[in-house]
């Protein structure tokens, strides 16, 4: 035991010696041996944190951010106020990976501590009663209302923040992506929509063929060449008032022969 408290002394005295050398030279090379002497307290400290990583973050991110921390801990570290480089660098790095998980956190510190309160709360339960607490007993055990605890579990869901992109399982040659499993808002993709929009254009196609063919003229000129009732009227060779009582009458004829379809006449419309 003796020996390896030795060992480890001797350890830290190098690399303060290290340390002195960089901060006199200001060689880089010095630099990069302590963050690789260092590198690996870099990523221990990061993968302690991992299950609190959001899944649509990536672990190599933070241990970028730890990195970083490492370096600026090599360049502001002061011997004189007692602790080691290691101890130092291990604060500030532990510190670092923190503000960079709660940068990505959408939830308030307030409801992260009820978080852990609650998760408390439940494994001391389970630990007693050998089971899972039902959300009376849970909310009993916190001293709160089951609305309470209720109302914090709702907007702990709400703040969890998940890739669309994630794999959720695989099959043969292809994957299933959460985005895959999400239902679609758009009413054109749904097959039900698309058929009944198909049927209900195809029955307004042969109530229009069906009509007069000026009704289907003046329908025409008004509403596929975007043509003004006067314009109409000089091309048909007839008044303004005689086309808008023709288009007043192809409307009629029109609402007459989809009186039976109206759900499928409102889908076209």
């Amino acid at each position: 035991m003796k020996a390896a408290v030795e060992r480890e002394r001797v350890c830290a005295e190098e690399i303060l010696d290290l340390w002195r050398q960089y901060r006199a030279s200001g060689d880089r090379r010095i630099r990069d041996r302590l963050v690789l002497t260092f590198a690996p307290m870099v990523k221990y400290i990061v993968y302690k944190k991992v299950r609190e990583i959001p899944e649509h973050l990536e672990v190599e991110d933070f241990i970028s951010c730890g990195l970083e921390a490492l370096i600026r801990s090599i360049e502001r570290y002061d011997p004189e106020k007692g602790a080691t480089l290691e101890q130092y660098a291990w604060t500030r790095i532990h510190g670092a990976v923190l503000d960079e998980l709660r940068r990505h956190d959408w939830a308030p510190r307030s409801l992260r501590r009820s978080e852990r309160e609650i998760s408390r709360a439940r494994t001391q339960f389970t630990t007693l009663h050998g089971r899972r607490p039902s959300s009376e007993e849970l909310a009993e055990s916190m001293a709160i209302s089951p609305k309470a605890l209720m109302a914090t579990l709702e907007d702990l869901a709400t703040c969890d923040v998940g890739s669309l992109n994630v794999f959720l399982a695989s099959e043969g040659d292809s994957s299933i992506e959460r985005i895959d499993t999400v239902a679609s808002r758009d009413r054109n993709a749904d097959p039900e929509h698309a058929t009944t929009v198909a049927a209900g254009k195809e029955r307004f196609r042969e109530a229009f063929r069906a009509l007069p063919a000026r009704e289907r003229r003046v329908a025409s000129l008004l509403y596929v060449h975007d043509l003004t009732l006067r314009e109409v009227g000089e091309v048909l060779g007839v008044s303004e008032s005689r086309v808008c009582q023709i288009h007043t009458q192809f409307r009629r004829d029109l609402r007459a022969a989809l009186e039976h379809h109206t759900a499928l006449f409102h889908e076209v419309v």
